[in-house]
């Protein structure tokens, strides 16, 4: 079987050295000193100033948004997992979709002015499959209308922007550490902040806004995360480099094996050292996706409709469906990216595309 990706697990041994400290301490949570040693870590291998390691990436968006104030509307995309949406709806806010560019499949800026409102208090943008969205003509938009800017990073760990890591943008970033992200805690994620003041309101916001025995400052929520799960991300990020050339290569591959005659891959921003997250494909219709998808499952190969349906699609939002997402979303496929994955199953994956579409050629 080749699945859609499998998690990357470190020597058992290098995890269990973790495990022996933490039975020795007794200290399983609470701001331990395995979360405080991921945390300066992180910052270092990224390079940023700020980083608040967080149970999940859905609570470091709703973190994220308190955090700034966000009230009213806040201008999104229709193109990105459910947890974007919902995070806006779960905190009382009401998500304004815009459409995608059809190439980057991100947020089209082109597109925001038209959509802001006197209610309008933020932007959250997702940098799709880690691919990063025109974040100067986002910026330039949200100084214009003085909005606030929370990017969903959460597929780009190790993404760079014209040298810089991608989380240094905006006024927040947030990252997923799930088990399936190509960096993972097993289950995580990250707020990510470059202000100051901001930084500090979310070190209280994740743990129901304590500021010591007895002291608190404003609300908060119970955004922690353990000994155990940080324990995996050091075992982890020993290894960053090489899980990061592993996808790049497969990635390339993919590339490389397919020609896009009935079907396409999307556009790297320029200025993007990018990370190679996901391995996506826009056939033609949706018709030649899901006769790909079935024949690819039935050769126990399971790719992944990722972004599907369109976010505007969900039963408690509202407004029209959006074109670009509303057709890319019916015709796009993910194709299987892991760490292990080798070459020979690659050829199997491309074989099989290449008996469904005589144009995507295998070499």
């Amino acid at each position: 079987m080749i699945p859609i990706t499998k998690p990357f697990m470190p020597p058992r041994a290098e995890y269990e050295e973790y495990l022996e400290g933490i039975w020795q301490r007794e200290y399983l949570t609470n701001n331990g000193p395995l979360v405080q040693e991921l945390e300066a870590k992180l910052r270092a291998y990224l390079d940023i100033e700020h980083l608040l390691f967080v149970s999940n990436g859905t609570i470091a968006l709703q973190i994220a948004i308190n955090a700034l104030g966000l009230k009213g509307e806040i201008i999104t995309t229709p193109y990105s997992y459910v947890a974007t949406a919902s995070s806006i709806v779960w905190e009382g806010c009401t998500p304004v979709f815009v459409d995608i560019d059809e190439h980057t499949l991100n947020i089209d800026p082109n597109l925001i002015e038209d959509a802001i409102t006197d209610t309008t208090s933020g932007i959250i943008a997702t940098h799709v499959y880690g691919n990063p969205c025109d974040m100067e003509a986002i910026q330039e938009i949200a100084d214009k209308y003085d909005l606030k800017v929370i990017y969903d990073a959460s597929h780009c760990f190790g993404t760079e922007f014209e040298g810089k890591s991608v989380f240094d943008y905006g006024d927040v970033s947030t990252v997923s550490f799930h088990a399936t992200k190509l960096y993972h805690t097993i289950e995580g994620g990250a707020v990510i902040s470059r202000h100051e003041d901001v930084n500090h309101k979310i070190s209280r916001m994740r743990n129901f806004g304590h500021a010591g025995p007895g002291n608190f400052e404003g609300v908060g929520i119970n955004g922690k995360n353990s000994e155990f799960h940080a324990a995996m991300g050091l075992c982890i990020l020993n290894y960053i480099d090489e899980i990061l050339v592993s996808r790049k290569n497969q990635w390339l591959r993919y590339a490389d094996f397919l020609t896009y005659a009935n079907a396409r891959g999307i556009t790297i921003h320029p200025a993007a050292n990018f990370n190679y997250a996901y391995f996506p494909v826009v056939f033609e219709s949706e018709t030649v996706m899901l006769k790909v998808k079935a024949s690819l499952e039935k050769n126990e190969i399971y790719p992944r409709r990722y972004f599907y349906p369109s976010l505007s699609e969900l039963d408690y939002m509202e407004g029209p469906l959006l074109n670009r997402t509303y057709d890319i979303s019916k015709r796009v496929l993910c194709l299987p990216l892991y760490y292990d994955l080798i070459k020979e199953e690659q050829k199997k994956v491309i074989s099989v595309i290449q008996e469904n579409i005589k144009e995507v050629v295998y070499e």
